[in-house]
């Protein structure tokens, strides 16, 4: 069983960054890809960003692109996700996941792992 934390939330004024960490169990190419997902109360829950571990390929939600970075760690299995320009809609709890077949942000459901979740407030 893979065992994802996740770090880095917090409140922050509209504008302003955040930096959110997700630490994996296993080794860093155990799994096919890792993500973030996120969810405001009432809303579905929306993938955000994913990477593809054996390499650097990434996807991004239309409503981020171009304001958030996702990555990952060259020795570990770990992946950071970098936000900036930060707007209030962003306000979620922001989920890391685990793929091991696929890699696709569109489908939750596809996703085999999940953290507890980071809150992330902009105001």
């Amino acid at each position: 069983h893979v065992q994802l934390v996740e770090s880095g939330g917090g409140s922050v004024q509209a504008g302003g960054s955040l930096r959110l960490s997700c630490v994996a169990s296993e080794d860093k190419y155990s799994n096919f890809c890792m993500g973030w997902f996120r969810q405001a109360p009432g809303k579905e829950r929306e993938g955000v960003a994913a990477i593809l571990l054996r390499g650097d390929d990434t996807a991004y939600a239309d409503s981020v692109k171009g304001r958030f970075t996702i990555s990952q760690d060259a020795a570990k299995n770990t992946v950071h996700l970098q936000m900036t320009q930060l707007r209030p809609e962003d306000t979620a709890m922001y989920y890391c996941a685990v793929d091991r077949y696929l890699c696709s942000i569109r489908y939750h459901l596809s996703w085999n792992y999940w953290g507890q979740g980071t809150q992330v407030t902009v105001s």
